[in-house]
């Protein structure tokens, strides 16, 4: 009986090894997937050289990017790479974003799956992302698929498609551009949709398409896809973002408003999270701008269509991390052809060294952070000043103020050597009139009145919208931070060749140079205002300007792009120490006071002189409490009559 009972007890634990063993093997088997992801690479293929914290680093590049992304394949092949957009514009090798495709191709070399449109994308308008589409899907080379779900195909195609959307339509085609893609992952079949926010798409310097509410695309797509694929997982390669203000915090709505999405890979602010954001089951994740880092996680089913997010982690990319040869030979390719098809046309090569530095220039990410007079925003200014009145043709109408906006600043002056590569990297937007890759400089006219209305702007406005931020030449200013607002700037004046002090007339027409992109901006103040601030960009006799191209400044009957305009400034240098190179003067070092802030809390000097906007705003706020004291008087009136009538009954 003993040993039938001791048989039957191992039988029994036999039993429960077993149903343990399978236990821990469905444990075992949970569905995973790995992800590394990047976005707004903005061209920048290589390594570069970047201001942090007051010190110059090397960070980012692509043969790096490679050397990671392999060692992640080594351990799982079935990592999923994929890019939130903004792919382009940003470093020289934009200049032949139509004719090579370079991004593109490139991301497709390190073995991106999928990547989205952002605005920049657009910087070269219509034509020049129709092309470049063209180009990447006719070079035969591996390319990321491509998915955006908010493009208004209907729209266009009722009210007659223009000529610049036909071409994008072709284009779209060609590359075979989607709502969404299904992938298989190992055991992990994933959707993933793509989308362009409403602030991306304000920021498209040419509007050609039509756009859907990204949000309520997405939910559509999410629906599409629930009903036809039978897939594990739904992502989102997003160029919207994440703000500070969740009202405008675009990527956590889309969180909010289609819970459905597991992840969403988020683009366009240029954030670096260093902890993914999470709203109920959809996680956000984003690792800065310009490839400086690659963002990694893994995802695991923790319950049917329940996922969890572990490992995430932002990998920086150092000069520590080895290059890949093949994908450095690859860009070493693209960038002659640089050499060769731009860089020649001005007799420049992308590694000429045109000035040698010992300043430590602001960083990009200072113009926004930090309210205060910038080196690097006021040199750039000065060379724009520099450009046109030591033009060739200058015909003696001197500049009385040059603008250049923290908007337009793309990137800061390293320490040591500054290249070629490095000028037109500080300012790598846009493409002018004549075709040719570079915004030109604009030279319109302004009265006295609106040169204090721009250094208002910059005081007032600026805090809540940083890319309007403005540093000048020719022009200086006092504001207080603690003052009503249009009402900060307290001292304005302009500044001679010798430094002298030049008051400024209100009815008097003023030479204002600035380039192509803050030209719009400028324009555009009376419609951002709903015409509070009125400004008006006029030509030289002080009549309307009604096209923008017709203020674009020529030399020898070229445009002059800025990112020349900056190089030729900074080779006048003087060579200080002999070596037959320029050196930036010290006088860029530390502060020049162009905008002084006066901190001061002192009710009289925050309400002494007041302007006609403060006068304004006074009388609204007037006009408001007299109607809350009639409202209220109201209320009591028939508060009383009701009481009364209560009394009766």
């Amino acid at each position: 009986m003993k040993k039938k009972m001791s048989v039957l007890a191992l039988a029994v634990v036999l039993l429960l090894s077993m149903f343990s063993q399978i236990n821990v093997n469905a444990e075992t088997k949970r569905k995973s997937l790995d992800v590394v992801f990047l976005h707004d690479l903005h061209s920048h293929l290589e390594n570069f050289a970047v201001v942090e914290n007051g010190e110059t680093v090397h960070l980012g590049g692509m043969p790096q990017m490679k050397t990671v992304i392999n060692a992640q394949k080594d351990k799982n092949p079935d990592t999923l790479i994929l890019d939130g957009g903004d792919f382009s514009m940003g470093t020289l090798v934009q200049t032949v974003y139509e004719s090579e495709a370079a991004e593109l191709k490139m991301l497709g070399n390190i073995g991106c799956e999928v990547t989205t449109l952002g605005n920049h994308e657009f910087d070269y308008k219509a034509t020049g992302l129709s092309n470049m589409l063209t180009t990447a899907s006719a070079s035969g080379e591996n390319v990321p698929a491509m998915v955006v779900c908010n493009v208004d195909w209907a729209a266009m195609e009722a009210a007659g498609l223009t000529e610049a959307q036909k071409a994008v339509k072709e284009a779209f085609v060609s590359y075979n551009v989607q709502e969404y893609v299904v992938l298989q992952k190992g055991d992990v079949s994933i959707a993933i949709i793509g989308v362009m926010g409403n602030d991306s798409i304000s920021c498209i310097p040419a509007g050609d398409l039509v756009w859907k509410d990204p949000i309520a695309s997405v939910k559509e797509v999410v629906q599409k896809i629930e009903a036809t694929e039978n897939v594990d997982m739904i992502a989102c390669v997003s160029h919207s973002g994440t703000w500070d203000d969740p009202e405008k915090s675009e990527d956590e709505i889309l969180a909010k408003e289609v819970p459905e999405l597991d992840f969403i890979i988020s683009g366009h602010t240029h954030t670096q999270l260093d902890e993914p954001i999470v709203h109920g089951d959809t996680y956000i994740v984003s690792c800065g701008e310009y490839g400086k880092r690659l963002g990694s996680f893994h995802m695991e089913e923790i319950e049917d269509g329940i996922w969890e997010m572990s490992d995430y982690e932002l990998i920086e990319m150092t000069m520590d991390i080895p290059e890949d040869i093949e994908t450095r030979a690859q860009i070493d390719e693209l960038m002659d052809s640089v050499d060769t098809n731009y860089l020649s046309k001005w007799g420049y090569s992308r590694n000429q060294v045109i000035a040698q530095n010992d300043v430590v220039f602001s960083s990009v990410s200072d113009l926004g952070e930090i309210h205060e007079d910038h080196n690097l925003g006021n040199i750039m200014a000065d060379a724009y000043k520099y450009a046109v009145e030591h033009a060739p043709d200058f015909n003696g109408d001197k500049v009385a103020v040059a603008v250049a906006p923290s908007g337009t600043i793309r990137g800061s002056y390293p320490l040591g050597d500054i290249t070629v590569a490095d000028i037109y990297n500080s300012f790598s937007l846009g493409i002018g009139e004549d075709g040719v890759p570079g915004y030109p400089l604009l030279s319109v006219y302004l009265t006295g009145e609106e040169l204090r209305l721009i250094a208002e702007v910059d005081a007032s406005v600026s805090d809540l919208m940083t890319t309007a931020r403005l540093y000048n030449s020719g022009m200086e200013f006092t504001f207080n931070p603690n003052r009503l607002i249009l009402n900060k700037v307290t001292d304005c004046y302009l500044v001679g060749d010798t430094g002298e002090r030049i008051e400024i007339e209100d009815d008097k027409l003023y030479r204002v140079v600035s380039d192509m992109y803050s030209g719009h901006m400028l324009g555009g103040v009376t419609d951002i205002s709903y015409g509070l601030l009125s400004l008006e960009l006029k030509k030289a006799d002080g009549t309307p300007l009604e096209n923008l191209e017709d203020a674009i400044i020529y030399v020898d009957g070229e445009e002059l792009k800025v990112w020349t305009a900056i190089a030729g400034y900074m080779e006048t240098f003087d060579d200080t120490d002999g070596d037959g190179v320029p050196n930036v003067p010290d006088y860029y070092e530390g502060k020049q006071d162009r905008k002084v802030i006066d901190d001061s809390k002192n009710i009289i000097d925050l309400v002494k002189n007041p302007n006609k906007y403060a006068a304004l705003i006074i009388g609204l706020v007037v006009v408001v409490i007299v109607l809350l004291l009639a409202i209220i008087l109201l209320l009591k009136k028939f508060i009383k009559i009701a009481v009364r009538r209560t009394k009766r009954k």
